[in-house]
């Protein structure tokens, strides 16, 4: 039998959710069974920003996982009593899914206990998300040498430059900003790439619909 692919240990995994939830009663739209799909890594059935967007817009997240965790859960032990054949293709299904980067396992709580290099390796997602901190670190570190330019050229005909410099409670306050933004960019990429989207998208819309109003 050949070693199944990242799709086929999704389909798998899905269509097992899916029969639980039938079994249970328990409703799981179209939506919620293609954010099973969900990746940040780009081979994904479709685009992952979309997708994301348009969830987060209908559901809560937290409720979710906890439900579709839980059928996961219930549908794993069906099959080790009912199908072990099934069982044995589930466990293949999520060896294969470890070598990426998958919402799935999180799903599935899924947690090997060793790590091998590939997957330690950072994901696509990782580098995007560490550009994109090192280019907000980067403008952080620009603004605030600007900021104390001003300063001193304010505080230039009264002393020599360099002399005058910003308050060291406001240097500290900036510079910790600035760590901390950094820090989130590495560790939660997602939700801050999600509030960014969110304010940008936000601040668009008052923009265009101010230069509306004034037509």
């Amino acid at each position: 039998m050949d070693t199944m692919n990242a799709r086929e240990a999704k389909d798998f995994l899905v269509q097992q959710t899916v029969e639980q939830a039938a079994l249970e009663h328990v409703p799981v739209s179209d939506l919620e069974r293609r954010m099973m799909y969900f990746t940040e890594s780009g081979d994904g059935p479709e685009d992952p920003i979309a997708l994301n967007d348009a969830f987060e817009a209908q559901y809560d997240n937290d409720e979710y996982e906890a439900k579709i965790s839980k059928l996961l859960s219930n549908a794993y032990r069906r099959l080790k009593e009912e199908n072990h054949q099934s069982a044995r293709t589930w466990d293949e299904a999520v060896r294969e899914l470890r070598q990426g980067d998958h919402y799935l396992l999180i799903l599935l709580g899924d947690s090997p206990p060793t790590l091998s290099l590939r997957q330690f390796s950072p994901s696509r997602g990782f580098w995007k998300a560490l550009a994109l901190g090192l280019s907000a670190l980067a403008v952080c570190l620009i603004a605030l040498a600007a900021l104390q330019h001003h300063a001193d050229s304010m505080a230039g005909a009264h002393s020599t430059p360099g002399h005058f410099s910003l308050p060291r409670w406001l240097q500290s306050a900036l510079l910790g900003l600035m760590a901390t933004s950094y820090l989130s960019f590495l560790l939660f990429p997602r939700q801050v790439g999600n509030a960014f989207s969110w304010l940008a998208r936000n601040t668009i819309d008052r923009i265009v619909g101010a230069f509306d109003n004034t037509k």
